[in-house]
């Protein structure tokens, strides 16, 4: 099992920028693919990003595709999602998540730990 702790939410007006970072615990971390994922309030979880183990290779939904990037650097044990251009519309909280396998992946049921979320907020 791995451990995640999200940092770097917070309150950010429309068309600025957040980095979140999602510090993970374990030797196993450059094993596995990492996500991020988000949810607003009074919808369901939604699938933001993905990476996959190497970092060589990410997906992106469509609805962040150009404004949010993901990375990682395993020799920190560490995932990040670089935020730009914010939209009011972004508003959630956003969980890192480690993946089963070392391909990307959309597809919660393929995650096996989970952080416990940092809240973003942009303002209009």
């Amino acid at each position: 099992q791995v451990q995640l702790v999200e940092s770097g939410g917070g309150l950010v007006q429309a068309g600025g920028s957040l980095r979140l970072s999602c510090a993970a615990s374990g030797r196993t971390f450059a094993n596995y693919a990492m996500g991020w994922f988000r949810q607003a309030p009074g919808k369901e979880r939604e699938f933001v990003a993905a990476i996959t183990s190497g970092g060589t290779s990410t997906n992106h939904a469509d609805s962040v595709k150009g404004r949010f990037f993901a990375s990682r650097d395993n020799d920190k044990n560490t995932l990040y999602l670089q935020m730009n251009s914010l939209k009011p519309e972004d508003t959630a909280v956003y969980y890192c998540a480690r993946a089963r396998v070392s391909w990307t992946t959309f597809s919660q049921a393929s995650y096996a730990d989970w952080g416990q979320g940092t809240q973003v907020t942009v303002s209009s």
